[in-house]
């Protein structure tokens, strides 16, 4: 938030006049603190930040006000078996191939397709069970509900993305910048 004269907002960067005196554009930056107090300049503050999906906003007391919670895990349980279904159905057309032709459908396709509908069983199972909107949030925004089962074709998160391993014996790369010129070396 900005710099407050009263009820006026003095932006920085930016000239300003007061009681008659101009202030130049960089005059709050290079101020210090005791500079602006005696002109009564104080910093607000920017008001506390709540996630919109799962909060009101903050009561008086400065305590969250939850949206409500039956409402949120119904909104989340669809949430999740439409993500589900956004997965799914970009491997319908190969159900619909062996369904119309007999074309089989590869294996691995198959149980990935199985693994998305066990994940979004499980994922809505867990939503059901929370007891208040702090524990879905709190579950809905981990790692655990956004990971879903990676497609056959997605390479395994331990083997390098080139498909090149590394030959090093666990030392360490360094490069040296000297002057325009390069040297490296693995020590």
């Amino acid at each position: 938030m900005p710099y407050k004269l009263g009820d006026r907002t003095l932006p920085l960067d930016r000239p300003w006049t007061y009681q008659e005196i101009q202030y130049p554009a960089n005059w709050l930056r290079l101020s210090t603190a005791q500079d602006r107090a005696e002109l009564g300049i104080v910093w607000v503050a920017d008001p506390p930040t709540w996630d919109q999906r799962f909060y009101w906003g903050y009561d008086q007391d400065g305590q969250l006000i939850p949206k409500d919670h039956g409402d949120l895990v119904r909104l989340w349980i669809a949430n999740t078996r439409d993500t589900a279904n956004k997965l799914l159905i970009q491997t319908d057309w190969m159900v619909v191939r062996q369904a119309d032709n007999g074309t089989t459908m590869d294996p691995n396709w198959k149980m990935w397709r199985e693994a998305v509908r066990l994940a979004s069983n499980e994922k809505v199972l867990y939503i059901g069970t929370t007891n208040d909107t702090d524990e879905l949030a709190a579950y809905v925004t981990s790692s655990q509900y956004s990971t879903w089962p990676n497609d056959p074709d997605t390479p395994a998160a331990d083997a390098p993305a080139d498909g090149v391993e590394s030959a090093g014996d666990g030392g360490t790369d360094t490069l040296i910048i000297d002057g325009g010129t390069t040297s490296g070396a693995i020590l």
